[in-house]
């Protein structure tokens, strides 16, 4: 089993900043995909930014150069870094993570946390 808690989130104001961290911990053997998707209020859940092992990452366009992810394979542990942040960035961001636990192959979810711009 794999567990993914997540900090950082909050309440910031626009043009503000805010730094997301999730952790993995559990019986992993290999992770492969980190990072962060979220969901406001009446809208999907959307990608925000996600890195591999190697570091490659996909960024959304609406968070590109704004945000931006990293990770620490040896922590196993995703940050993102949100810069600029604007009222449309609030929502609730999930952090994501797939690879290999004991169980076999899976993908895994973090609790939530809420980021909350003000205008």
């Amino acid at each position: 089993q794999v567990q993914l808690v997540e900090s950082g989130g909050g309440l910031v104001q626009t043009g503000g900043s805010l730094r997301l961290s999730c952790a993995a911990s559990g019986s992993i053997f290999s992770i492969n995909v980190m990072g962060w998707y979220r969901e406001a209020p009446r809208k999907q859940r959307e990608l925000v930014a996600t890195i591999t092992t190697g570091g490659s990452t996909v960024v959304a366009d609406s968070v590109k150069g704004r945000f931006t992810i990293r990770r620490d394979n040896a922590k196993n542990t995703a940050y993102l870094q949100m810069n600029s942040l604007k009222p449309e960035d609030t929502a609730v961001y999930y952090c994501y993570a797939d690879g290999r636990a004991d169980t076999g192959w899976g993908q895994y979810w973090g609790q939530g946390t809420q980021v909350t711009v003000s205008s």
